[in-house]
């Protein structure tokens, strides 16, 4: 049965999306600088402790560059020629055995996350997909996986949406990006992705099997089709997982 989750708006998420709107209405435009965090936290009436959570996360998702001695940075858009050949990610890992392991699958609120980069009203569901990615049974990436809401998806066409609300865990499980590419047929799909360092974190670290304070290389991810967004994506791999494989061109 699908789940729907209710739950409170995290100040944070608030935050998070008060920062993007003044980004994108000019207020602190692309390539500016940021104020300083005491001036930022009086400007938008919060505490520094939450501010400074809220700036890590929007670094993170590539929104600014933070540079400690220096500030914040709201960074340009990225140039839209690129240089990857949009794969799922468990086509990436190898060269061993890959399966995916689904751990959670329902409809969800936006996140600060995929609320930004999919353009979500606050009010709507999207489907979101949590997998662990193993190589020859080893824990290699945890993901996390949002596809854009239903009147988006309509425009993209039927097959993908409803190979969504069909199942909740295909056999064998894959990534959303696998199930997108699946099914997009004739469409053009691109991607733009940044990278990061991070932690695993508790909750990701139990499921991993691995320390909290692991180091982990956090891999963001959006797939639009005719400049619409339709997937937005964290993969976090740890220290010691395999490589990653990359096809470029230019």
């Amino acid at each position: 049965m699908t789940q729907v989750r209710t739950r409170r708006r995290q100040p944070r998420v608030e935050l998070y999306e008060r920062i993007v709107a003044a980004i994108h209405d000019g207020t602190y435009p692309p390539g500016t600088k940021l104020p300083s965090e005491p001036v930022l936290a009086a400007e938008l009436g919060v505490g520094r402790p939450a501010l400074r959570e809220v700036l890590i996360l929007l670094q993170e998702d590539g929104v600014i560059t933070r540079k400690h001695g220096v500030g914040s940075r709201v960074n340009q858009p990225p140039a839209t020629r690129g240089i990857e050949r949009l794969s799922p990610v468990e086509a990436l890992l190898g060269p061993g055995p890959v399966t995916c392991r689904r751990l959670a699958a329902e409809l969800d609120e936006p996140t600060d996350f995929s609320g930004f980069h999919l353009r979500l009203p606050p009010v709507s569901r999207t489907w979101f997909w949590e997998t662990l990615v193993e190589v020859d049974g080893v824990p290699a990436c945890f993901a996390h996986e949002w596809a854009a809401d239903a009147s988006a998806l309509g425009e993209l066409g039927p097959a993908f949406a409803a190979a969504l609300g069909a199942t909740v865990s295909p056999a064998p499980p894959i990534s959303m990006l696998a199930l997108l590419i699946a099914t997009a047929e004739d469409r053009a799909l691109a991607a733009k992705s940044t990278m990061g360092a991070t932690i695993l974190g508790k909750e990701r670290g139990r499921a991993m099997n691995r320390p909290p304070e692991t180091p982990a290389m956090l891999i963001t991810q959006v797939v639009t089709a005719d400049n619409s967004p339709v997937l937005a994506a964290k993969y976090l791999v740890p220290g010691g997982a395999p490589l990653i494989h990359l096809n470029q061109r230019h």
